[in-house]
């Protein structure tokens, strides 16, 4: 079975082509820093830097809504490859060839780790107190449920 599971933060926004013909399909390519679980003594890498590559609607998704610093989960599977570079030389690939990806923080922690807030929209502690949105008085009879 080859499936990968990752979680991390894209180290630049995605980059999107299409590929040419009567459909053409959404490719993006993007890098996820994964933070390591336990630091090797003397390592002073603390995240491995893996290549992704989306394609079609996941592709499109990437394009629309990623973007540098964002956190996300993605799960798909691994795929090697190989090529004759311009010099001769063999060059060997592996990336995560994604099937689906997800966001794995809110916008507003998100918003908090890329340094910007925007002013129009209040921040969640005044806007909602408690975290509780009130019901107003006499809406009981509204609610489906009881």
């Amino acid at each position: 079975m080859n499936k990968v599971i990752l979680m991390g933060r894209l180290t630049r926004d995605p980059e999107v082509r299409y590929s040419q013909g009567e459909q053409s399909i959404a490719i993006a390519r993007y890098t996820l820093a994964v933070d390591r679980r336990f630091r090797r003594d003397g390592d002073q890498q603390t995240a491995d830097f893996i290549s992704c590559v989306a394609f079609g609607r996941q592709g499109e998704f990437a394009e629309r809504y990623l973007r540098k610093g964002l956190k996300i989960a993605v799960t798909g599977r691994i795929q090697t490859g190989s090529y004759t570079n311009k010099d001769g030389q063999k060059v060997y690939t592996t990336e995560v060839v994604v099937e689906d990806h997800e966001f794995a923080e809110s916008k507003a922690a998100s918003d908090a780790n890329s340094g910007f807030a925007p002013a129009d929209r209040p921040s969640p502690s005044v806007a909602a107190g408690d975290g509780f949105m009130n019901i107003p008085d006499g809406i009981d009879e509204e609610l489906p449920f009881n």
